[in-house]
């Protein structure tokens, strides 16, 4: 292993925590870490619905950086818990300007890997003027293409152990449409089914993001109140579609001009396969971009996180 690679920054707490009503009846758990009045930063965690972590708080330089980390609408801290009512893409394009006026900056640079990848280009071909920077990583720009190489015939072949885990909880004759068939048991009456369905979408996600089997960053998967709130959350925007036009992402990148970006992405990413990453670095050029050997989806997988800490440090003014 290279010993040049960048890692995490030590653990750190926030300086500030709060829920903020977004309306809706949803309210966002959101905190503060680093160095108030710093040069601010948000990060976009990944499922939708996959909650952020302290590890998250770790990619800045806590002397550089504020950093704002939140719960999308209706996971981790966020309440109510897997609601799925007034959540969507759109939602949380309008949540995020609410922390920025709340944080009282007027640009702030936007980090999102995986989902959050997805979120932070919507944000940011919606708000480019109130976008800094952009650092995003395992680009997933959400095209039916994409929903059906994870979730349909693609990654299963790689898979099949794990697929034949992934189709076990739906009868043959409805497997023609898995994301149909799990959403009718993830938004069902029938908690055990519920369980069982949000386990097993869960499970396949968290066994196929990284390069080698990491069960620290598996296991989480396998947790009932992570699993249950992540599947339905999860599911119900990749059965909309994120409520995008088709391509819309790649297609509206040029609203990013100007905006200074870099693009990381695993060269053997199975969820997010890297042709799409290539196309977003061809529709924004000006962005840095990095394709890493050796590595999957995840955002630890060694070369990926050095790229994404070196982007951080960069964008700081660390030279």
């Amino acid at each position: 292993m290279n010993s040049d690679l960048r890692t995490l920054y030590p653990e750190i707490e926030p300086f500030e925590t709060g829920m903020l009503d977004v309306g809706d009846g949803h309210s966002v758990y959101w905190e503060r870490c680093g160095t108030k009045g710093a040069k601010p930063a948000v990060f976009l965690h990944g499922g939708p619905g996959g909650a952020m972590s302290p590890q998250h708080r770790r990619l800045f330089d806590p002397k550089l950086y504020d950093i704002t980390l939140f719960d999308q609408r209706g996971c981790g801290k966020s309440t109510p818990n897997a609601s799925l009512e007034a959540n969507t893409t759109w939602h949380l394009v309008a949540d995020i300007e609410r922390l920025r006026e709340r944080a009282g900056v007027d640009k702030w640079l936007v980090f999102g890997g995986s989902w959050g990848s997805t979120l932070a280009l919507a944000y940011a071909e919606k708000h480019p003027d109130r976008v800094s920077e952009l650092v995003v990583r395992g680009i997933y720009t959400l095209t039916r293409a994409e929903l059906a190489w994870y979730y349909q015939f693609g990654v299963s072949e790689m898979f099949p152990d794990k697929w034949e885990r992934f189709q076990a909880p739906i009868p043959e004759p409805e497997r023609g449409d898995m994301m149909g068939a799990y959403r009718k048991r993830l938004v069902g009456s029938d908690r055990a089914a519920q369980v069982e369905a949000a386990l097993a979408w869960s499970t396949w996600e968290g066994e196929t993001i990284t390069l080698l089997p990491e069960p620290e960053t598996s296991d989480k998967f396998g947790e009932e109140d992570f699993a249950v709130a992540f599947a339905r959350i999860e599911n119900h925007y990749f059965v909309h579609a994120g409520w995008l036009e088709e391509g819309q992402l790649i297609r509206e990148a040029h609203r990013l001009k100007g905006i200074p970006g870099v693009i990381v992405h695993g060269r053997y990413d199975m969820p997010c396969p890297a042709r799409y990453a290539w196309q977003l670095h061809k529709a924004w050029p000006e962005a840095e971009f990095h394709l890493i050997e050796g590595a999957g989806h995840a955002y630890s997988e060694p070369g990926i996180l050095d790229r994404l800490i070196r982007a951080t440090d960069t964008f700081g003014g660390k030279r």
